[in-house]
């Protein structure tokens, strides 16, 4: 097939971010079928064949520094450009339009009144819902018809893809007439590996030598709730921990500032970087945390870094609640720490130092549950047979990890 994979913040390795659209296109790829990804950049419009896959950057740019009214100026913008490009190519025989933002969607709804081209919608995050819980959208009449415009893209896709229980949940209540597959973000067991031995070399260069690194990647804005790592790192300055920030947004400024207020000499910052430079800071790092604000939307989400820290076999702390929480304390990969109660994180971390063999066995936990439920390759082949039509062999296997984690 000929496939229009629409998703406006499409990432490769190199640059950092998430991965997963280029990792399911080079999986479409992989099986015979032809792809072109339509996204967006802050230069000037190009074209460029990325590894098979023909990609077009359309010139709209965006930052996570962005007030909202200039970030949905940037998702309506993506969307004209988006029509424009395709009234003069539309030879495609299926379209892949992947969230967020949810304004991607009127791109689905529109080739397929336009060109009757079938579309399948991947649902990244519940939106309207993630925005209206943070009270970013406080206006009836535009939650509503923000409601009405998901409810109208779900209702005309041919498919849906949800990443995690709790968003196939959401979406099974709005429509019933349209098969929903879950398919969660994937642990990338080939790059990262379970390493026993840390590299004294970046030990030394990041200055955690024979420390307890705890580190965090990722987005750091208001949903992220980052501050909760902050407050452990206040009450930890007696214990051997060197907490490493890899990310950026729109909240880092403010976080720095803090720690530089607090003269919290045991909290780092690592500039943001590629793939590879994760993997560098993940040899280094026992454990990773994992944290959103206690909003219940925000326990469906399917964190990125999340799958690579499991992958990289580290122990998991998090703050969330729902379905991560239950899978990491159910397969012993790591604990919960109320973020509001800062001294459960305090004392269910001291065992984990002082026993080298108790950290050991949650990370070998960790590392297994990343190949033998969250492979990058099963997952991929999951999403092609989704985008065939097919039903997928390895359904049951996982609902079955999800339902111990419900």
């Amino acid at each position: 097939m000929n496939i229009l994979y629409i998703h406006q913040y499409f990432k490769t390795p190199d640059e950092g971010g998430a991965n997963r659209s280029y990792y399911m296109a080079k999986a479409l790829l992989k099986h015979g079928h032809r792809v072109t990804m339509l996204t967006s950049h802050n230069e000037a419009r190009k074209e460029k064949i990325v590894e098979g896959i023909e990609v077009v950057y359309l010139p709209v740019k965006y930052s996570n520094h962005f007030s909202y009214p200039a970030r949905v100026l940037s998702f309506l913008k993506f969307v004209l450009l988006s029509k424009q490009y395709l009234r003069s190519r539309h030879d495609f025989d299926k379209c892949i339009v992947s969230s967020t933002p949810l304004t991607v969607g009127l791109i689905g709804l529109w080739v397929k009144k336009r060109f009757n081209l079938p579309y399948i919608f991947e649902v990244r995050d519940l939106w309207p819902e993630a925005p209206i819980q943070m009270k970013v959208i406080k206006n009836p009449f535009l939650k509503w018809s923000m409601r009405k415009l998901e409810l109208r893209i779900y209702s005309k896709a041919e498919r849906i893809i949800a990443l995690s229980p709790g968003m196939r949940n959401h979406i099974e209540k709005l429509v019933t007439d349209v098969p929903v597959d879950l398919i969660p973000n994937m642990a990338d067991c080939h790059f990262f590996e379970r390493v026993k031995q840390k590299d004294e070399n970046l030990e030394v260069q990041l200055g955690v030598k024979d420390k307890f690194v705890i580190s965090y990647f990722g987005a750091i804005g208001p949903v992220n709730d980052l501050m909760s790592l902050i407050r452990c790192a206040e009450i930890s300055t007696d214990l051997p921990i060197r907490f490493l920030i890899m990310g950026e947004g729109s909240g880092l400024d403010a976080i720095k500032k803090h720690v530089q207020a607090e003269q919290l000499n045991n909290v780092f910052f690592i500039p943001y970087g590629t793939k590879e430079e994760v993997r560098d800071v993940m040899n280094v790092t026992d454990a990773c945390y994992v944290s959103f604000l206690h909003k219940p939307i925000l326990r469906t989400n399917s964190p990125n870094k999340f799958f690579d820290a499991i992958a990289s076999g580290k122990l998991i702390i998090t703050n969330i609640q729902g379905w991560i929480r239950g899978l990491v304390e159910k397969k012993h990969i790591g604990f919960f720490a109320d973020s509001d109660f800062p001294t459960e994180f305090k004392e269910k971390i001291q065992p984990f130092i002082h026993s080298k063999e108790l950290l050991e066995s949650y990370q070998n936990s960790s590392r297994a549950v990343a190949e033998q439920f969250f492979s990058r390759e099963d997952l991929s082949a999951h999403f092609v047979q989704v985008i065939e039509g097919k039903n997928f062999k390895q359904e049951a296997a996982i609902r079955s990890i999800f339902s111990l984690s419900a």
